[in-house]
């Protein structure tokens, strides 16, 4: 039977970690679980199944084709939802101590044979990025997570890590913790660079020089900093070795960058690569997938120096 009747229907949104989309109003919201109205039923929606939710105005819309396959009333499917690892939200701002405890646990230290930098979780399922510098040429990865305990901080370590994507042209890396077992992890929100301005105040934290879990602030000094073909993100914040891979916060707690170069004797001049080039590389992860076996992925071809002897060569037995 086809409805065509118009009516009205509440907007707030529930987006599935599956790909739909559920539309309704939520009566109740609990711990561990959302109690929708999607008008014909109330669905009790368990929060480990959601990947984003957000409350709207009311709006018109048709009703579904009680006969369209494969969905619920009220849902409908999300076109690359399975690209969509990462979560965003529209925070209040605060102040930097209570950012820092809001999000500190997200960030981790990532180790290798080669050295060691900083990370920070996009979501539960253990997805992390950092930079690509950081892995470059490693397989043998380790993450350290901190996690609060009554006495501070506990380190916990995880040793089977996947490098699912890398783009060494803008020094990202996706990577998967995969023995994570009972671990809850943390994880943060991807801000949107549209929304910030320059003078607004920023945060850091990593592990620079191995000192683990430092917050360093400052200011951003410029948005759209050009280098090398690049736009960067410019503050004041001390950024140093140790610091690459880790996040750049605005005091919203949200993400707005991934720190990757400074300058060790120059305070004041750290970078941080935008936050949309970020999203951009998490949603076209599949075209950056690493491969062992492809020299594309994981290696650079460095070009042989030039000659330092600029004087015409001789040729045995030859005169001009």
């Amino acid at each position: 039977m086809l409805l065509c009747c118009c009516a009205l229907c509440f907007a707030d949104r529930v987006v599935l970690k599956e790909g739909q989309i559920i539309t309704g109003k939520i009566l109740v919201e609990k711990q561990t679980q959302l109690y929708v109205d999607i008008g014909i039923t109330v669905l009790t929606i368990p929060k480990d199944k959601i990947l984003e939710y957000k409350y709207g105005e009311t709006t018109e819309a048709k009703d579904a084709d009680a006969n369209d396959a494969g969905t619920e009333t009220g849902t409908q499917p999300v076109e690359k939802a399975s690209n969509r690892l990462y979560k965003t939200a529209n925070l209040k701002k605060t102040t930097i101590e209570k950012s820092v405890d809001t999000v500190s646990e997200a960030v981790v230290k990532v180790s290798s044979p080669g050295g060691s930098g900083s990370g920070f979780f996009i979501n539960e399922d253990g997805f992390l990025i950092t930079n690509y510098h950081v892995v470059e040429k490693e397989t043998r990865i380790e993450v350290t997570v901190f996690q609060k305990a009554k006495n501070g901080f506990e380190t916990k370590k995880f040793k089977k890590v996947k490098i699912e994507a890398i783009n060494p042209f803008v020094d990202l890396a996706l990577l998967k913790v995969e023995d994570l077992g009972d671990t809850k992890l943390p994880s943060v929100y991807l801000g949107d660079i549209s929304r910030i301005n320059t003078g607004e105040e920023v945060f850091a934290i990593g592990n620079p020089m191995g000192l683990e879990r430092t917050v360093t602030n400052g200011v951003i000094s410029t948005k759209n900093r050009a280098f090398e073909g690049l736009l960067y993100i410019q503050t004041n914040a001390d950024i140093n070795p140790g610091n690459s891979g880790g996040p750049l916060f605005n005091l919203a707690g949200e993400v707005i960058g991934v720190t990757n170069m400074g300058y060790i004797f120059l305070g004041g001049l750290g970078f941080a690569i935008p936050v949309d080039y970020v999203k951009h590389f998490i949603e076209n992860r599949d075209a950056f997938a690493y491969d062992k076996d492809n020299p594309n992925s994981g290696y650079k071809y460095l070009q042989p120096d030039r000659r330092r002897n600029k004087d015409r060569p001789e040729f045995p037995g030859k005169k001009d």
